[in-house]
């Protein structure tokens, strides 16, 4: 079974937008659920132009699906993880003025500091996955830092996708194929949608979770959210 964790980000943009509180951040995670969302995914920035660490605090009071954080670990990231402890720390390379996560971390050159930052996450008691590219070497090194589990960087596979979608796969089939030999965990995201993700999940039989919101959030503008959900959940059968 593969698990659908949706981002819910771009509520908050939404939201951030007028200043007031609609959407509200906190009543859409919920609808999310209730719609059939097995997840609630955020990645809090440090300038807060989407999620603020204050919905963080109040989502996790009433989630009761898996509340994945996705972040650069820096102090205030561990602070949270400390704070809501999460089913799932998502740990991300990029840095405070990134618009979005845009490549994998170098699970080799940055293996002292992960290594750190993963035991003291799973000391808590949460599961910790690392964003990695779909490389061997990155995969075989997410295993050497402690990692729970891996999430692939698809947007390459996205966006190669309509112009060949067997080579578009293949390496991540290679890196998933491997994480399974090293008994981790495997999940996806970055630019996943309705056109992708069906086929991503038949080629990858072990993927555990994705993690879906830019697209999603998208196609719920006119298809309605609890609609919109079912169609991406029904991908994934």
């Amino acid at each position: 079974m593969t698990r659908l964790s949706v981002n819910i980000n771009k509520i908050a943009t939404l939201r951030n937008a007028r200043g007031a509180n609609n959407p509200d951040v906190i009543k859409t995670a919920l609808d999310c659920e209730r719609f059939g969302a097995e997840g609630i995914t955020v990645h809090p920035r440090p300038d807060e132009r989407h999620i603020r660490y204050a919905d963080v605090i109040e989502l996790k009071k009433v989630i009761t699906t898996e509340f994945n954080i996705e972040g650069y670990p820096d102090e205030r990231y561990m602070k949270l993880i400390r704070e809501t402890k999460p089913a799932q720390a998502t740990l991300v390379p990029d840095g405070p003025d990134a618009i979005t996560s845009n490549t994998g971390w170098d699970t080799i050159k940055h293996k002292k500091f992960l290594t750190e930052v993963i035991a003291e996450i799973k000391s808590m008691g949460v599961r910790v996955s690392v964003f990695v590219d779909p490389s061997v070497k990155m995969v075989e090194g997410a295993k050497e830092v402690g990692a729970d589990r891996i999430e692939l960087y698809t947007e390459p596979y996205a966006s190669h996708f309509h112009q060949n979608k067997e080579a578009a796969i293949k390496p991540y089939i290679e890196a998933a194929q491997v994480a399974h030999s090293l008994s981790l965990g495997v999940n996806a995201g970055h630019d996943l949608d309705l056109d992708n993700l069906n086929f991503l999940k038949k080629s990858i039989p072990n993927l555990d979770e994705v993690s879906i919101g830019h697209a999603l959030i998208c196609d719920a503008l006119y298809l309605g959210l609890e609609n919109t959900i079912q169609l991406y959940l029904r991908q994934l059968k």
